[in-house]
C-alpha cells in the first residue's frame, strides 16, 4: 500500500513536470492551470491501473498448485469508473498440490483454502468436501468434534475443483 502511495505522488510530479514542460516549450502558450490538472489526471491514471492490474499480478505470482477458484468483483460509488467495469478486489485460491483423501472414506476430501483480499492480509483454510453428495464443510470448531456440512449448487466452483482433483 505504501509503495503504491509513492507511485501515485511520483507520477503527479511527473504529470505535473510533463504538463510544466509543453509550457515550456510552446512558449507559456498553455494556460497554468493545466499542470495541477495533469497531475491529477496522472495520479487517478495510476490508481485505476493499480485497482485494476493488482488481481492479475497477483494471481500470476502466486506458486505453482494454486489456483483461482473464485473471484469478486467491486463496484463503489467513490469510484464511478468501477461502474462501466467492476474490478476484482478479492478471490479464492485452492492449493491442489496438497489435496488430502480421507483414507476411511475415498469420496472426502480435505483442501486448503486461501482467501485474498486487495488491502488484506491472505488467510488460509482448511475446508472438507464430500464429492459424493457435493458438500462442503469446515473442520470443527477445533474440539475433534464432527463438522457441520453444508448443502452447495451443482455448480459450486470449490467444490467441483476439489472433486475433479484440480
Amino acid at each position: 500500500m505504501f509503495l503504491e502511495l509513492i507511485a501515485v505522488i511520483v507520477a503527479g510530479l511527473a504529470g505535473a513536470g510533463a504538463m510544466m514542460l509543453i509550457s515550456r516549450i510552446t512558449g507559456g502558450r498553455v494556460p497554468k492551470w493545466l499542470i495541477p490538472v495533469a497531475a491529477g489526471a496522472a495520479m487517478l491514471g495510476t490508481t485505476i491501473s493499480s485497482e485494476y492490474s493488482w488481481f492479475p499480478r497477483t494471481a500470476d505470482a502466486m506458486p505453482e498448485g494454486l489456483q483461482v477458484v473464485q473471484t469478486a468483483q467491486n463496484t463503489a460509488l467513490y469510484r464511478p469508473w468501477t461502474y462501466l467495469k467492476p474490478y476484482t478486489d478479492r478471490f479464492i485460491a485452492l492449493d491442489t498440490a496438497n489435496l488430502r483423501a480421507n483414507s476411511d472414506d475415498a469420496a472426502l476430501f480435505l483442501a486448503d483454502l486461501y482467501f485474498f483480499r486487495r488491502w488484506g492480509t491472505v488467510q488460509s483454510v482448511e475446508m472438507m468436501v464430500n464429492c459424493d453428495t457435493g458438500q462442503r464443510a469446515d473442520p470443527a470448531f477445533g474440539d475433534g468434534g464432527a463438522p457441520v456440512w453444508r448443502d452447495t449448487d451443482a455448480q459450486d466452483p470449490i467444490v467441483s475443483r476439489v472433486c475433479d482433483r484440480g
